[in-house]
């Protein structure tokens, strides 16, 4: 398992000592959730239910083959 050392000012440590505290957690517990709730290497589910939801919108092949400063209305 790996150690990060991080370092922060006085105001920041407290916060994040307290939030882990409310918590229930160590802080280096409520650390390592927080990078893997925003450290992901995929899309959460929640946001890939959305694929397809927009009829009008352009497919990915449309878009890769389009020039980007192309109008959104020509597509």
């Amino acid at each position: 398992m790996g150690q990060v050392t991080i370092y922060l000012d006085n105001e920041h440590e407290q916060r994040l000592k307290r939030a882990a505290r409310s918590a229930g957690i160590p802080v280096s517990r409520y650390v390592a959730r927080l990078v893997e709730e925003n450290a992901r290497t995929e899309w959460p589910d929640s946001i890939r239910t959305m694929a397809g939801q927009w009829q009008d919108f352009p497919t990915s092949e449309e878009l890769r083959d389009t020039p980007p400063d192309t109008p959104r209305e020509a597509l």
